[in-house]
C-alpha cells in the first residue's frame, strides 16, 4: 500500500521534433479486460481518419495471452493469506474461456470470452446450480447469438420477475448490444428482447460515417420505484452510459444516454455543431500514458438507483445523479491528480461505493506493464549529474528521443542541456518553439521542471508555473507548436516534450477516495499488491502471470467496509478500506504450482468477482478454470472451505 502524497511528477525526456497531426492514428484502445483489435470487420470505423477507429477494449489482454503463452517460469508463488478458502469448484478447463460471474439466490451465472465464439455450442452463459456450494453442478448455457460473445451478466429481482441480461460483442461478426431472459426458472431461461445500439448523436454518420450495432461491454439492473432500468456501457462514439426502462422486459425503451465529451464541451451533442463534436470526438480518443482514451468502462448505480458511479478510463470517475433517469447531471469528477503515479496511466475501469456512500474504491487496469526498457544515459541537467528516471535512446535525424520511466518526484534544476546526439547543447525556447525539425539554439537554460500535463488548446494546466520556468508537457494529440505557445502563455521560458513511450513500468491496483462530500471526492490512498507494484517479473512474481486489479466490489458489515476484488494473477484480494487512507489486505486467495494448473487449465487467472451480501460466500471467475466458490473466515488460519 503506498499513501498517496501530494502529486508532483518530474521526469523529462527528450521528444523527436516530428510534427504531431491531430489525425495521426490514435494509439490503441486499451479499456479492461480484452477487446479484441482484430475486429476488422466492426463497423465502428471512424472516416475522419483511417487510423481512427472506436475499437473493442479487449485487445490488449488478448496480446499478452499470446505474448506469454510459451514462457515457463519457476518464481516462487505470492503469499496466501489463510482466512478466504475454497468450498467448491464449477469446473470449465477452457483456456482463458471464462469472462463474468453474477448470482442471484441459488444460482449462479458466468459469460464466455472469444474463443469459443457464439455458434460454438458451449459459447454463451453458463448456469451453475449452487445450492450445495461444496459442490457446484452445471445446469445448462443460454447460447450467444451467432458471432458474439458474452462478456458481462448481470440477474435481479425486479417487479416483472427474476431479469437476466447479458452483453453482446461481437468475436466472428456477430451483433453487438445486448439480451433480456426471464430466469424465474434458472434451468429453463425465457428470451425476452435482443437490443441493439447505433451510435446516438445524430451528427455521427455525417462526421465519422455509420457506428451501427456497436457491442457492450458491461451492464448494471436497478429500479427506482416500480419502474426498473438496466444501465448499459456502449462502444458507442458518444454517449457510452445508456439507460433503458425494462419495467416491461419483453420492450426496453432508451431513456437517455450521457457521455464524458459533456466534461469536455457541455451540451456538445445537443448542439448539432459540427465542429464541436469533433473536437470532443478527438479529446475522447485521447487520454494518459499508453492506453489513452476517456471512455466508459463499467458503470455502478446505487441500490436506490439515484447515483451512477461510472469509470470512464481516463476521464476519471464521474458520478451522475440519475434520480430523474431522463435526464442524469453530473455531481462530480474524480481524476488522480498523478495519473496513476507509479504509471502514468489513470485507466479507471471499475468502481464501487460503500453502503453509505462515503468510500468509492476504484479499479485500474493496466496491460502494459513489464515492457522492454532501454540503456540510460546521456541526458543531464545543470550540474552534469544524471536525472534519475530519464532513460536516453537513440537520436533521429535532428532530434534526440528518449524515454520515461514513468516515476515519479519533482524535479529542479539550474539549466537543461543535451550532452550527445545532434541536438547537443540545444535549448527549447516556449516562444520561439515551431515545431519545424529546427533546433533553436545553443547553450543551456535555466528553470525548474514544472509538469503541467499535455498543453493541447482545452487541457488543464496540472501545476502552475513560475515565471521562466521549463514546462514538461506530453507529447501527442496536437501540435508541438499549440503545446509551446500554451505553455508560453502560462510564463514558460522554454519547453520540454515527453515521448509516450514509457519504460518497465509496473501493472495497477486500487484507488481508495474520501466521498464524504460527493461533490468534492478526495483521493485517500491507493493499494497495490507485490507484484502489481512491481517492475519487473522474478521474486514472487510469475512472468506469466496479469498483475492488474480487475473488478471490484465493496461490502459494508457493521463498521467494516471491505473490497473484494478480482486480480487476475494475484487470486482474490480482500482490503479493508474502513480508514480509506490506511487500506489493508485482510485476505487473499491464491493458487500456484503444477497440480493447481492442471486442475485449473491453466496458471490462475481470476476475472469475476460476487459476493453473497452478508455471508461469508464469495464467487470468483477464472478465466481458464471456470467458477470458484469461495468461503471468507475470521482471522487467523482458515480451515478448509468444506468445513
Amino acid at each position: 500500500m503506498k499513501q498517496l502524497k501530494a502529486f508532483r511528477l518530474g521526469l523529462v525526456v527528450f521528444s523527436s521534433f516530428m510534427a504531431f497531426s491531430v489525425l495521426a492514428a490514435p494509439p490503441p484502445l486499451v479499456t479492461d479486460d480484452p477487446h479484441d483489435e482484430s475486429h476488422d470487420e466492426s463497423p465502428n470505423l471512424l472516416s475522419i481518419s483511417d487510423g481512427f477507429v472506436r475499437s473493442d477494449p479487449s485487445a490488449p489482454l488478448m496480446e499478452r495471452d499470446a505474448a506469454v503463452a510459451g514462457i515457463i517460469s519457476d518464481a516462487p508463488f505470492a503469499k496466501v493469506i489463510k482466512n478466504l478458502a475454497e468450498a467448491g469448484r464449477g469446473e470449465r478447463l477452457a483456456t482463458n474461456a471464462t469472462t463474468d460471474v453474477w448470482a442471484l439466490g441459488n444460482y449462479a451465472y458466468t459469460g464466455t470470452f472469444n474463443d469459443p465464439c457464439g455458434g460454438d455450442p458451449n459459447a454463451g452463459i453458463w448456469i451453475w446450480d449452487v445450492h450445495n456450494k461444496n459442490k457446484p453442478e452445471f445446469v445448462d448455457i443460454i447460447q450467444s447469438p451467432v458471432g458474439s460473445r458474452t462478456n458481462d451478466v448481470r440477474v435481479a429481482s425486479l417487479s416483472s420477475g427474476d431479469i437476466l441480461v447479458h452483453s453482446n460483442e461481437s468475436c466472428a461478426g456477430g451483433p453487438g448490444g445486448y439480451e433480456v431472459f426471464n430466469v424465474d426458472d434458472p434451468s429453463n431461461p425465457v428470451h425476452l428482447a435482443s437490443v441493439r445500439i447505433d451510435d446516438p448523436n445524430p451528427l455521427t454518420p455525417f462526421i465519422f460515417g455509420s457506428i451501427a450495432d456497436v457491442g457492450v461491454h458491461n451492464l448494471w439492473l436497478f429500479s427506482q420505484g416500480a419502474q426498473d432500468y438496466v444501465g448499459v456501457t456502449t462502444e458507442t462514439l458518444y454517449g457510452n452510459f445508456h439507460i433503458y426502462e425494462i419495467t416491461d422486459p419483453a420492450n426496453p425503451v432508451l431513456v437517455s444516454f450521457w457521455g464524458a465529451e459533456e466534461l469536455f464541451d457541455q451540451g456538445v451533442v445537443a448542439s448539432g455543431d459540427i465542429g464541436r463534436n469533433v473536437d470532443a470526438a478527438l479529446w475522447l480518443l485521447d487520454g494518459f500514458g499508453a492506453s489513452a482514451n476517456r471512455f466508459l468502462h463499467d458503470v455502478t448505480i446505487t441500490a436506490d438507483g439515484t447515483r451512477a458511479y461510472l469509470a470512464n478510463w481516463d476521464a476519471g470517475l464521474v458520478l451522475l445523479d440519475i434520480s430523474d433517469p431522463a435526464n442524469p447531471q453530473v455531481v462530480s469528477v474524480a481524476l488522480d491528480p498523478a495519473n496513476g503515479s507509479l504509471d502514468g496511466e489513470v485507466n479507471s475501469h471499475s468502481v464501487w461505493p460503500s453502503e453509505d456512500g462515503t468510500i468509492v474504491v476504484e479499479g485500474e487496469e493496466d496491460f502494459s506493464a513489464w515492457e522492454a526498457t532501454v540503456a540510460p544515459g546521456n541526458v543531464t541537467f545543470g550540474n552534469g549529474n544524471p536525472i534519475p528516471g530519464v532513460m536516453a535512446a537513440t537520436s533521429t535525424g535532428d532530434a534526440f528521443e528518449a524515454s520515461q520511466t514513468g516515476n515519479g518526484g519533482f524535479i529542479t534544476a539550474s539549466s537543461v542541456e543535451v550532452t550527445s546526439g545532434p541536438l547537443t547543447g540545444s535549448v527549447f525556447g516556449a516562444n520561439e518553439f515551431s515545431g519545424n525539425n529546427v533546433p533553436l539554439g545553443e547553450g543551456s537554460y535555466a528553470g525548474n521542471f514544472v509538469w503541467i500535463g499535455q498543453a493541447c488548446n482545452g487541457d488543464p494546466i496540472l501545476n502552475p508555473l513560475g515565471a521562466g520556468d521549463i514546462a514538461v508537457v506530453r507529447r501527442g494529440a496536437c501540435s508541438f507548436a499549440e503545446k509551446s505557445v500554451n505553455a508560453s502563455n502560462e510564463g514558460a521560458g522554454a519547453i520540454v516534450v515527453t515521448n509516450n513511450n514509457t519504460i518497465s513500468t509496473p501493472w495497477s491496483g486500487i484507488r481508495i477516495w474520501n466521498y464524504s462530500d460527493p461533490a468534492n471526492p478526495e483521493l485517500a490512498s491507493i493499494f497495490d499488491t507485490e507484484c502489481s507494484a512491481s517492475t519487473a517479473p522474478g521474486g514472487n512474481c510469475d512472468a506469466r502471470g496479469t498483475y492488474s486489479s480487475h473488478n471490484v466490489l465493496v461490502e459494508t458489515s457493521g463498521n467494516k467496509v471491505k473490497a473484494y476484488i478480482s486480480w487476475y494473477s494475484d487470486g482474490v484480494v480482500v482490503v479493508d478500506v474502513t480508514n480509506p487512507y490506511a487500506p489493508v489486505e485482510v485476505a487473499r486467495y491464491h493458487r500456484a504450482g503444477a497440480e493447481f494448473e492442471a486442475e485449473n487449465g491453466g496458471i490462475q487467472d481470476i476475472w469475476g468477482i460476487y459476493k453473497v451480501p452478508n455471508e461469508p460466500w464469495i464467487y470468483a471467475s477464472d478465466r481458464n478454470g471456470g467458477l470458484y466458490i469461495l468461503k471468507e473466515y475470521g482471522s487467523g488460519s482458515a480451515k478448509k472451505g468444506k468445513n
